[in-house]
């Protein structure tokens, strides 16, 4: 079982790693240079929207269904039944919220239309993820994570045919992108529904009002939390669009440098995913977690900090390689935004830790709190800095996140980092950012530049004694 399970979660590892990186800075940014800075900055704030209360279509239905089928399969049947039907509830709430506070914040005309595309399209990746709960849960792994890339890959198929592949007449048009999502997704949906019914021997949907509140109210803090963090992590796109005159060219701005950010946020978070159930287990157990706590904590906050550092620098060269229009303007916004990758990638340590020890009603608060600062410095900053200006609200709320956390589960655990170790990563950080100003100066290509100072990273990780081999077999272990 335990060699089933260790060999699924690399393929789910290695296939997400080599699909979605390829997605982000491949199609993605081949879209956004085919429809222009402009075009796609709207199409990117009205996803964020949607993406905000994506939570309604879900309210935490698909964590409950992986843990209760993993426990009870002989019930797959009645609660696939029972679930769909939920579900089709839940979208029709979705669109209704949505739309309602869409048209509050002025949307009309071509945006509702998009509006209402991107909602469909959300609703069919939510059901995806719950039909792969259940796969997940009788413990098919290798299907599971087939299906978790197989809307990327047929997105990848059908987009590279628009883009390159000469089969339409005109210039590229961001409702083919969205209609090559909504394309793939429906496929995917239909693989993973037609396979789940062959296991269950599905025949109609029954819809049981005491189950489906039984769930509804269990999943309603985790559903606040997802919405909280949503809000506070995809708003600042949609107040550039919505607060300056020019606003779909700032919102594309913002994301042709958030798209490097994205993707390396999700290299982070794949760090969380094996994270989350070993503190589960461990607290289960009554095991020490600080020693595992503070160990990926400086190695996940060394490698971040070099890794913006470095970024940072190169933000001219990087913007130049992946966008034909609108470069600087974006690498100004990188510059910021990259220094997000440091708190972010902290959040996924000791918010993970939170989350396994059900600590909701703190997170909610503080995810509450970021929303309110996240607002207030938008409504300050974007009237007088743009795009600049939101990029550090973003850096500023992440860091608020990242350093509330971390305090809160010192507390609740109490540990504490040390100041040996402060000094260490102060010393770290600080040789980093030499090596990187000296690069710079030398004009060295930016490839090598990167692999220079990921040498010196890791070296500097053991030398300064941040990071152990026992360290590293005690993380394994």
């Amino acid at each position: 079982m335990h060699k089933k399970l260790f060999s699924s979660i690399l393929l789910f590892l290695l296939l997400n790693i080599l699909i979605k990186p390829f997605w982000i800075l491949g199609i993605d940014v081949g879209v956004q240079n085919a429809v222009g800075a402009e075009e796609f900055g709207l199409y990117f704030a009205i996803f964020n929207f949607t993406y905000i209360f994506n939570i309604l279509l879900d309210l935490g239905i698909t964590n409950f269904n992986n843990k209760n089928i993993a426990q009870h399969s002989q019930l797959i049947s009645k609660h696939l039944s029972g679930i769909l039907g939920i579900k089709l509830i839940l979208f029709a709430v979705f669109v209704l919220v949505t739309f309602a506070v869409g048209w509050a914040v002025g949307y009309r005309g071509r945006e509702f239309l998009l509006l209402a595309w991107m909602c469909l399209n959300q609703f069919l990746n939510s059901l995806i993820l719950y039909l792969r709960s259940n796969f997940s849960g009788l413990l098919m792994f290798k299907t599971d994570s087939v299906l978790s890339i197989m809307d990327r890959m047929l997105m990848i198929i059908f987009c590279s045919l628009l883009l390159w592949g000469n089969i339409c007449e005109g210039p590229f048009r961001i409702e083919w992108f969205i209609g090559a999502q909504t394309l793939s997704y429906l496929i995917t949906a239909g693989v993973a529904l037609v396979a789940l019914v062959g296991q269950t021997h599905l025949r109609k949907l029954r819809l049981n009002p005491a189950f489906s509140i039984a769930i509804v109210r269990r999943s309603l803090p985790f559903a606040l939390l997802v919405l909280l963090m949503a809000s506070y992590n995809r708003i600042d796109p949609i107040m550039l669009e919505r607060l300056l005159p020019s606003g779909n060219l700032s919102a594309g701005i913002y994301a042709g440098a958030y798209r490097l950010l994205d993707a390396l946020v999700m290299l982070a978070y794949l760090v969380s995913v094996p994270l989350l159930p070993v503190y589960a287990k461990m607290l289960k157990n009554n095991d020490d977690v600080r020693p595992i706590s503070r160990n990926v904590f400086v190695c996940v906050f060394a490698f971040s900090a070099g890794i913006a550092i470095s970024l940072s620098c190169l933000a001219e060269e990087l913007m130049a390689v992946l966008y034909e229009s609108h470069a600087a303007q974006s690498a100004n916004v990188f510059k910021v935004l990259i220094f997000g990758f440091v708190p972010i990638s902290v959040t996924y340590v000791f918010g993970t830790l939170l989350t396994a020890n059900n600590s909701l009603r703190q997170l909610n608060i503080l995810s509450a709190i970021a929303l309110c600062i996240n607002v207030v410095l938008n409504l300050v900053l974007i009237p007088r800095y743009a795009e600049v200006g939101s990029a550090w609200t973003s850096v500023g709320t992440q860091s608020f996140v990242a350093i509330s956390q971390m305090v809160v589960a010192m507390r609740i655990f109490q540990f504490k980092i040390g100041w040996p170790t402060t000094l260490r990563l102060l010393i770290y950080i600080c040789i980093v950012a030499g090596i990187n100003f000296g690069l710079s100066h030398l004009g060295i290509h930016w490839i090598w530049h990167i692999a220079v100072v990921g040498v010196a990273m890791v070296a500097m990780l053991f030398g300064l004694r941040l990071f152990r081999l026992k360290d590293l077999a005690e993380v394994i272990r």
